[in-house]
């Protein structure tokens, strides 16, 4: 159970259709009356369940299959899935005679029949085969994937923004025409190659309702459609949720194949939302994902590989069991047996062993059927799971190097409760086109895989795995706690230790199993409160499909569960909500939100203020604005209250409030010190009020971009949460005026005179000023900055001189006055917007300074401005391309390890400057303005005897700090490659604002 004093908000708080309604359904935390009340409702209708419900089994049929886009294939979907042809009982562990009603097998066509009569005009399964149960009839639902249905490989169908509704059609024909008359369609949904569909019998069609689709793309990093997956929500009975996933994952067997393979299964799982589960009008929450259902399916063609074992030899092992499906003069056999007896002559014997005991010789001896008969004859018949000899050991063999096994072992997908039935058959790819057992013969010669794989999850598989998270997580915590405290194994001292958590392995997750197909079907309490039993019949693979690259998979699911009848339910409903919904409303906290009237001029006379919520008004740069709202409990209990997550468009970043904004209450919250991983919450007793201060300042100069380019606004909505209460939702709003800075120097020379804020004013059809061309030579706020700071230190210093008596001069900083002291930061604040104020109405910056204002403030607080502005640039004085040019003269220069003099370095520097006249003209006005603060601020420290700082020390921190703000060097990883580009970048500023640059 949560601490009282703090609200375990969730990460993606659920916003209600109607502003303030209460929560559609409880939280897992919520344990007050209301909470109660609240269980209490689905408690007593659940315990009258019998009233309204009533019990039903059906099988689900989960089928799949990579078409690889060849034709013919759609002749095969009838046999194999609908009707069970086309698995080898001598090639799967499948017994058929344990299966009810199983085929009779006895005059089914031979393999190699089957294979010379393969045609794209017909199914290409064997004559005779009577299918696998159970009959088509029985099937509740039959759930069919399907990839490569076109040809993904091809850009044009990658690309495309539609779905060619051509291959879905024929599909769904083909399927239509082999399950049984009567059945329903109640899912289909398609991405370029891959296509799913789901058709229910007679009686459960009636019964799907909530039905909802979607697609994710995750091809060239989510935009082509060639990867991803098509997801489906149904929901059986009014209570019963499920989810099915058809995906095709990234190929390829290299390292990076694999995690792009586990990339792509998260962002499936993070991006498939489905809508609302909805009864008769009403919604049960906002919305759905992957892990809110009761049972899900997760099947396609999964492209995980076989990895640490060499792929040659995977085939010609598997192939020492599938050449016995041939007999002498079939082709796929003799093809097998040259390989087998190439591999043979190359590898040689074994010196270490009698030729007879070679693994090959071995195991083709061990397959072979005269072998076995005779050992049939002599000896007791071995358990397959016990003889060397078997398919199912060679498969047991081979299931420890499955990536996707391996993945969920270690925890890097499909780990939190997926599984998947025992794997008792070939690698279902990659087979040559026609054949049962001829693996890929082509000259890549593709090492065999179960690329292909149903898996599936109950809900209680995902809980126990969130549980054994959390669990792993409190273990570690306490751990942390007690070594924080001094005590482990040594301090002790014998005493007996309640628990013992060893971080290196407690929590790990547990050794991945294939699920055992154990006869007593698994019983699931579903979301909505039943209990649901589920069962895997069986699991294989349709080996003697021959149409594809790829054999077809199914697995049979016996389902039972409880199905509403909405009537009866709708009737108890109502009696049990009558008798708890006057107590409910009345123990529901309840609170009054007041926003504080607050009036002010603003920039446009034609700007609306009458904006529901909180508005700020006009917003400028680096100036901050506050706005006050009032909390008011006007309810009969304790409310507990707090900002929680709000709502986020992809890219902005999640929290109580947007970066802009700052949210202070007028008191501690009730857990005292705030802790990052949850939001403060705060208690009002009946009649008491909490007053709280919004502040906003803009200061990140990537939002001041895009709001000068209207690609940003400041507008937002803040979620209080009451605890056990409604939701209030607060809009934020401001009006941002338009700043020179954050803009690029290109921009600025363009503005006509009245600056930023006079073009600002116009309307959209007077604005052709500023498309005419170049205005100014340089930013005319760079012409004003440096000018006021030339003009404003020779003042700020003589006044010094006048007036100091024994006062520490400024300038023992040597980076004065491009620094403000803690001391000297508030009383300059307000300087800094008066300047910045007039930089963008175009005035001269002293009409911004008052006269009778300290000179050494006024000087600071310009010089910062200044500063501030340079770094704000987009493209800085000196650009990125520009810089190369210089860096590169540069380091010529270091290479011959001698400098040419100050004059030719300058006109080096000029030269390449020279193309960008703009870019040019700001840095002569820097560098000159820069070498007069040098050479004033060196003679006030002499004058002041203070020659311990120097004029070095001052010219060196100057160049510093300018260089950083001016040049836009391409950034480096190197850090030895960093710190020789600063020294360049400096040695720049060396040039024009030193006089002893040449004994450098």
């Amino acid at each position: 159970m949560s601490s009282p004093n703090r609200l375990n908000f969730s990460p993606e708080p659920q916003i209600q259709d109607t502003p303030g309604a209460f929560p559609s359904t409880p939280r897992e935390n919520e344990s007050s009356f209301v909470t109660s009340s609240q269980r209490s409702l689905s408690r007593a209708v659940y315990e009258r369940r019998e009233e309204y419900t009533v019990s039903r089994k059906i099988k689900i049929k989960v089928g799949v299959w990579n078409v690889a886009s060849l034709q013919g294939t759609e002749k095969d979907i009838g046999a194999w899935f609908a009707h069970g042809k086309g698995v080898s009982e001598s090639l799967s562990v499948l017994s058929f005679q344990d299966q009810p009603g199983a085929r009779e097998h006895e005059g089914i066509e031979n393999v190699g029949h089957q294979e010379a009569r393969r045609s794209k005009n017909r199914s290409t399964t064997p004559l005779n085969d009577h299918g696998l149960p159970p009959p088509s009839e029985e099937i509740g639902l039959y759930v069919l994937g399907l990839q490569e249905v076109v040809d993904i490989s091809s850009a044009a169908e990658a690309f495309r923004p539609y779905n060619d509704p051509h291959p879905s059609r024929k599909w769904k024909h083909a399927v239509e025409a082999a399950i049984p008359k009567g059945y329903s369609m109640v899912l289909e949904q398609q991405l370029i190659g891959l296509y799913m569909v789901v058709y229910a019998s007679p009686t459960i069609a009636p019964t799907v309702s909530s039905v909802s689709t979607t697609t994710v793309r995750t091809g060239l990093m989510g935009y082509m459609g060639n990867k991803g997956a098509v997801v489906g929500r149904i929901v059986l009975g009014e209570t019963t949720r499920m989810v099915f996933v058809n995906c095709h994952l990234c190929a390829g067997v290299e390292k990076g194949n694999l995690e792009r393979r586990n990339w792509d299964a998260s962002q499936i799982q993070k991006q498939t939302r489905f809508e609302p589960v909805n009864f008769h009008g009403e919604s049960d929450e906002p919305s759905e994902s992957i892990g809110d259902e009761d049972f899900a399916f997760w099947f396609g063609d999964l492209n995980y590989r076989l990895e640490g074992i060499p792929g040659e030899d995977v085939r010609r092992l598997l192939m020492l069991h599938t050449r016995n499906e041939y007999d002498e003069k079939n082709a796929s056999k003799r093809k097998i047996d040259a390989e087998l007896a190439l591999h043979d002559r190359l590898s040689g014997p074994d010196p270490t062993k009698d030729d007879s005991s070679s693994y090959a010789s071995t195991r083709s001896d061990a397959t072979s059927p005269t072998k076995t008969a005779t050992s049939l004859e002599t000896h007791q018949t071995l358990d397959p799971s016990s003889d060397p000899a078997s398919l199912l050991t060679t498969i047991a063999s081979l299931l420890p190097h499955d990536q996707l096994h391996q993945q969920i072992r270690s925890g890097k997908a499909f780990q939190d409760g997926w599984r998947e039935g025992p794997i008792d058959f070939l690698p279902t790819y990659k087979y040559d086109v026609g054949s049962v057992g001829m693996f890929d013969s082509s000259e890549k010669k593709r090492g065999p895989s179960w690329c292909d794989r149903i898996l599936y999850r109950t809900r209680r598989d995902k809980l126990d795995y969130d549980h054994k998270v959390k669990a792993a997580e409190a273990a570690r915590k306490r751990d942390q706690e007690m070594k924080a405290h001094g005590i482990d194994d040594q301090t002790l001292d014998g005493e007996e230790v309640l628990f013992d958590y060893d971080p290196a392995t407690d929590g790990a997750p547990e050794e991945y199993e294939p699920e055992a197909n154990d006869e007593d079907p698994e019983v699931v309490q579903t979301k909505a409160g039943f209990e649901d039993k589920i069962h895997l019949e069986y699991y294989t693979s349709h080996q003697r499909v021959l149409s594809s690259d790829h054999k077809p998979l199914d697995a049979v699911f016996t389902l039972t569960y409880d199905a509403v009848e909405p009537d009866l339910k709708a009737k108890v409903h109502r009696e049990v909500a009558r008798d708890l919904d006057k107590a409910e409303n009345e123990s529901r906290p309840s609170v009054t939100v007041i926003i504080d009237p607050h009036h002010e001029h603003r920039e446009k006379s034609d700007q609306s203020s009458d904006h529901e919520g909180v508005d700020f008004g006009d917003v400028r740069f680096a100036t901050s604005k506050t706005r006050a709202i009032t909390i008011a409990n006007t309810g009969s209990v304790s409310a507990v209250v707090g900002f929680t997550d709000r709502m986020v468009s992809e890219g902005d970043a999640p929290g109580a409030a947007p970066s802009w904004l700052r949210i202070h209450f007028d008191r501690a919250s009730d857990g005292g010190t705030h802790n990052a991983e949850f939001h403060d919450v705060y208690t009002l007793e009946p009649g008491d009020a909490a007053n709280v201060v919004l502040t906003i300042s803009v200061t990140n100069i990537d939002l001041v971009r895009g709001l000068n380019e209207d690609r940003a606004h400041l507008e937002d909505v803040l979620v209080l949460r009451i605890h056990n209460g409604r939701d209030y939702f607060l809009p934020i709003h401001a009006t941002w005026v338009p700043s020179a800075f954050g803009r690029s120097i290109g921009n600025l020379i363009r503005i006509p005179e009245g600056g930023i804020r006079k073009l600002h004013h116009k309307h959209d059809g007077e604005t052709s000023d500023q498309a005419e061309g170049v205005k100014w030579s340089a930013p005319r706020e760079i012409f004003r900055l440096t000018e006021a700071v030339e003009d404003l230190l020779e003042r700020a210093i003589a006044e010094w001189g006048m007036r100091s008596g024994d006062a520490h001069p400024p300038w023992e900083n040597a980076a004065w006055p491009f620094y403000l002291s803690s001391e000297s930061h508030e009383k300059i604040q307000h300087l800094q917007e008066r300047v910045r104020e007039a930089l963008d109405c175009d005035e001269p910056v002293s009409k911004a300074l008052s006269e009778d204002l300290d000179s050494i403030h006024k000087v600071e607080a310009v010089a910062t401005t200044l500063l501030d502005f340079l770094k704000s640039l987009e493209d800085g004085v000196i650009p990125g391309s520009l810089w190369v040019d210089l860096e590169s003269a540069i380091s010529e220069w270091e290479k011959a390890k001698q400098y040419p003099s100050t004059e030719e370095q300058k006109v080096k520097t000029l030269d390449v400057l020279v193309s960008s006249p703009a870019h040019s003209t700001s840095f002569t006005f820097i560098a000159s303005m820069l070498s007069k603060v040098n050479s004033e601020v060196t003679a006030a420290s002499t004058a002041q005897g203070q020659e311990g700082i120097g004029s070095q020390k001052i010219e060196d921190t100057h160049a510093s700090i300018f260089s950083q703000a001016m040049i836009r060097a391409p950034p480096s990883s190197n850090a030895k490659e960093r710190k020789a580009t600063e020294g360049r970048m400096k040695r720049i500023m060396d040039i024009f604002t030193r006089a002893d640059i040449e004994r450098k």
